[in-house]
């Protein structure tokens, strides 16, 4: 056997261990995945279903849709600090600006602003500065780190973006620009939904 084709053989089975070390990776990426998923308990807490239904019916947004943010946000309020890295409060992880309104004169970039503490709760404020910030819970504060506020502030961002006229993938991507999130928070919104028809059928 002539040593010039010895050594093409031998290229040869490099050639195709180095093609598989991508595909081996990935796979023990998505079982990685897969496998943290499962550890991450997906389920609603039941006192949040209430808050959801509620804000369904005022603004026209599915229940699951709204569920499926709070999950992907902060895993239903459990994660800390609730302000990220880029500014975004509270359970539903609004941008300042987003939540009191982009008319603020302090409004610009990503949208964290310097808004007073007396501005940055106050309905009327929000009102004037065209936010999406709403008081659900009726006690004079529109609050971004309060759960019900959030929900409904969510639920209003949401609805005015498509998704109680069935845009929801449209709505999502407002809410956050990101393919990945949209993926996500798509998956949580196919998982609540089938979950709550098994339970309408039962």
């Amino acid at each position: 056997m002539p040593k010039s084709w010895k050594k093409k053989k031998r290229n040869r089975g490099k050639t195709w261990i180095i093609l598989l070390i991508p595909a081996i990776v990935l796979s023990a990426y998505f079982i990685f995945e897969e496998n943290v998923q499962k550890k991450m308990n997906p389920q609603i807490p039941e006192k949040y279903l209430p808050i959801y239904l509620e804000a369904e019916k005022k603004y026209g947004v599915p229940w699951y849709v709204l569920a499926a943010h709070h999950r992907v946000e902060t895993r239903f309020s459990t994660m800390k600090p609730m302000v990220s890295p880029a500014g975004a409060q509270g359970p539903m992880q609004f941008m300042p600006c987003t939540f009191v309104g982009w008319k603020h004169p302090s409004c610009s970039g990503l949208g964290k602003g310097d808004i007073p503490e007396r501005e940055e709760t106050d309905p009327a404020a929000i009102k004037k500065y065209g936010g999406y910030g709403v008081d659900a819970d009726g006690d004079g504060k529109a609050d971004p780190f309060n759960d019900k506020d959030a929900i409904f502030s969510a639920a209003n961002y949401l609805s005015k973006n498509g998704a109680a006229n069935g845009q929801i993938q449209k709505a999502v991507f407002a809410y956050n620009h990101s393919r990945k999130y949209v993926s996500e928070v798509m998956h949580y919104v196919r998982l609540y939904q089938k979950e709550g028809l098994k339970k309408a059928s039962k």
